[in-house]
Parts: structure tokens; sequence; C-alpha cells
């Protein structure tokens, strides 16, 4: 898996909780904002505002979500670089699954 989002992109990626389970991210970018490779595990995404992302992986292919508030969404574990693309902020609550339950 890729480096991690708080360690190389501590301005959009924030710790609130973590412990042997689970660590859970506040997610937040600015209007257009883009971040930089790294990586998650499996991770379960709750959205605060409404999103439209363009997620770029390793081998280059490109993907675009477009979420509403209030999802919740499920993420396998992957590689990528996240791209805001709508002209709003964009935050959401990021909870990062540790080992087995």
């Amino acid at each position: 898996m890729g480096q991690d989002a708080v360690k190389v992109d501590p301005k959009h990626y924030k710790v609130e909780l973590e412990n042997e389970q689970v660590r859970v991210l506040r997610i937040r970018y600015g209007p257009r904002e883009k971040s930089v490779m790294h990586g998650h595990p499996a991770s379960i995404g709750v959205h605060l505002t409404d999103a439209h992302v363009r997620f770029t992986f390793p081998d280059g292919k490109t993907e675009e979500v477009r979420v509403k508030a209030g999802e919740i969404l499920s993420y396998p574990p992957c590689e990528h670089l996240p791209e805001n693309l709508r002209d709003q902020p964009l935050e959401l609550v990021f909870f990062e699954c540790k080992g087995k339950a």
C-alpha cells in the first residue's frame, strides 16, 4: 500500500482518533485542491459535503466519483491521488480499518 496520507499530506488529512481497531481521519479539501499519491487500507467514508472527485491511480488510470452529503461508502484498500473537482470545499470522516475485527 502507498504512503500514509497523514504523513505525506497533513494539509488535507488529520487523525481524529486512533486505536488498535481503527484510525479515524478528518479529510478536508478546498475548492479544486489536489493531494499527492498515497494509500489507505479498507475504509468507510461518511461524506459531510457533496463531492465530485477524480482519483488517479499509480498506473495512470483515473476514475471520477460523485457523492451526496450524508452518503456512507465503503472503500477497498487502494493507492490513489485525489482531486476535488468542485468549486466548493469537500469534507468527510474516514474510518480506516486495522487488521481483523
